[in-house]
């Protein structure tokens, strides 16, 4: 069981014009066991954030620290990241040519745990995580992503989750382009593997719409690089009633 740490996050990235800081001072702390949620306009830094702790070259920590059961996350490598127990689940799954469904998840879970699962188990825990999220079995023979729906790259995503089962999931914007059967079905999915008294989410997203699927313990609203105001669900239901403006007109906290 293993605690995600983060403190006082500072993060740019190159532009033309030089670097620019994109978190200025972000705290945030997932125990096992918890669901947070974060929320924010567009351009506030929250999938920043999640490309950080993944280990995204294109961001640079120019403060604090990021520590993930005592071990320093900034130090690693992004497999040695995978292999802790941290899993990104991202905003635009990227398309691999060539590569198989089956054999990209195979390939992962041997990296993660260091030998590789036997054939026939395997292609039954694909099948088995497949029909979970009323996925067509086929699509296991396709190239990664490769002519996929929005809504079929999600669940796929929530299929490497059930099979990989990291200890802390990032979920960047999972809700985004999915219609209601597909967020529903992607909901359980992640539902399933919170239910596990030892996992933590971190669960990125603009709308409420998940959070009636996925109850969050924590909200945390994100403005300009920095959390503005933390709470717990009801903070959500606030925002769906209000909105960002106050938070984006008013200096953040």
């Amino acid at each position: 069981m293993k605690t995600l740490e983060i403190k006082n996050l500072h993060v740019s990235v190159e532009t033309e014009d030089g670097p620019k800081e994109i978190l200025k001072g972000v705290d945030l702390t997932i125990n096992p066991g918890e669901t947070h949620a974060i929320m924010g306009p567009n351009g506030s830094g929250k999938s920043t954030l999640a490309y950080t702790v993944a280990g995204h070259p294109k961001y640079t920590v120019t403060e604090g620290s990021i520590t993930f059961g005592g071990a320093d996350v900034l130090e690693m490598s992004v497999d040695e990241r995978a292999r802790a127990g941290l899993f990104l689940a991202m905003q635009y799954p990227v398309e691999v040519p060539g590569v198989s469904v089956s054999n990209f998840l195979r390939t992962a879970k041997t990296a993660i745990d260091g030998e590789a699962p036997k054939l026939r188990t395997w292609i039954k825990d694909v099948n088995a995580a497949m029909d979970q999220v009323k996925m067509d079995r086929a699509f296991s023979q396709r190239s990664v992503n490769e002519g996929f729906s929005g809504g079929e790259k999600k669940r796929h995503e929530i299929v490497q989750l059930e099979l990989l089962d990291p200890q802390v999931a990032v979920l960047d914007e999972t809700d985004s382009g999915l219609d209601i059967d597909a967020l529903k079905i992607v909901s359980e999915g992640v539902n399933r593997f919170k239910a596990n008294a030892d996992k933590g989410v971190l669960l990125i997203t603009h709308y409420t719409r998940i959070l009636r699927y996925i109850k969050p313990d924590f909200v945390h609203v994100f403005v300009d690089g920095r959390i503005a105001e933390e709470g717990g669900p009801e903070l959500a239901d606030q925002l769906e009633a209000e909105g960002y403006d106050r938070f984006v007109t008013a200096p953040a906290g």
